[in-house]
This record gives C-alpha cells, structure tokens and sequence, in this order.
C-alpha cells in the first residue's frame, strides 16, 4: 500500500470518529516523511505504517481491543496489504508487551511475526516523538503523556513502563542514524 492509499484509509477511519487519534497519526507520519532520506527503500513502507498504525482504534475495526491486532487484522484479512505493513502495524511501539499484559502476546505473535529492526525503529521513533495532538515530542514526555492518560496500574501503564527501555534504545538508534535530526 503506498504512503497516499495510507492516508486516504486511515483519514477514513479515523478523522470523524477519532480527531485526537487523527491529528496524533499525521504527525506520525510526518515525522516518518522527515526521515525518509535515511531510510532509502523502505520510506514508503515507514510512511505508509505510520499513517496507519493507530487504525486499530477505528471503532468499526475493534474486535480484541487492542488495537496493534485489530488494525493488522484488518490490513491482512479486509485491504490484502504487503506482509510487512501488517507486521508492523501489529508490533509497533513494543506492543508484544501489551500483548502480554493483556493475554494475546500468543496470538499476536502466532498471526504476525515482527518486523526488521530498522524499520520497527523508525517507527517506534516516529510514534515515540510526536504527542496526543499532533505536535513534536520528547520520548521521555510522550512517554509520561501515555501513563498519565492511562493510570497507575493501568495494562497500557504497565506495558509503556516495562517497555520504556526498549523503546528509548529504538529512539536513540534511529537518531544516531540520522545526525543531526533528533526528532524535535
């Protein structure tokens, strides 16, 4: 699925029912946009993911409710899209530990194996440096927007908390591999 189909299903899916979700996913993909001079033969595919990460959350599409498994679900078995887009879609961020606090990391990971770490990572940057509203965004205050959303003890706290070294080190490979560009 090309960056331009992305956006028109995620804009679908997400722009009425969803503006926060909406304005969070173009930022996203904006900053996936930024990085594509690093990311040479894979930015379309970056681009087309960020665009569609957060689809799961379209109230047509939750099933599971969690929405890396819905939204891959989706792309898989509705818009036949490429292997990869869905793998990412349904790993991204680290959302095997979700997966875990909720009890589907074995269906996660029996529907959809993860995808290249280069590529995971710029996606876990792209979603990890942009806020709620669209905006730019520290790692560190995206990450404490996402527990403070969610709570203490929350299975989305629990997983951002654990995960949160994991997603610092993706942040900081891909920065490292983009000089000059930290995310801001």
């Amino acid at each position: 699925m090309r960056p331009a189909s992305a956006r028109g299903l995620a804009r679908r899916l997400l722009a009425e029912p969803l503006p926060r979700r909406w304005a969070h996913t173009r930022g996203v993909a904006t900053q996936a946009a930024r990085l594509a001079p690093v990311l040479g033969e894979d930015a379309d595919l970056v681009v087309a993911a960020a665009w569609l990460h957060d689809i799961g959350y379209a109230p047509e599409l939750v099933v599971t409710g969690f929405h890396p498994l819905d939204g891959a679900r989706y792309l898989r078995d509705v818009e036949h899209a490429d292997d990869m887009l869905c793998r990412l879609v349904a790993h991204h961020t680290c959302a095997v530990v979700e997966a875990e606090e909720r009890g589907l990391a074995a269906q996660l990971s029996r529907e959809f194996a993860p995808a290249r770490g280069n590529i995971m990572d710029a996606l876990i940057f792209c979603d990890m440096t942009t806020g709620p509203e669209g905006g730019r965004v520290t790692p560190e205050r995206r990450l404490a927007d996402i527990e403070a959303r969610y709570g203490p003890g929350h299975q989305v706290t629990n997983a951002i908390q654990r995960a949160t070294p994991d997603l610092l080190a993706a942040v900081g490979r891909v920065a490292d591999a983009a000089p000059g560009y930290d995310g801001s």
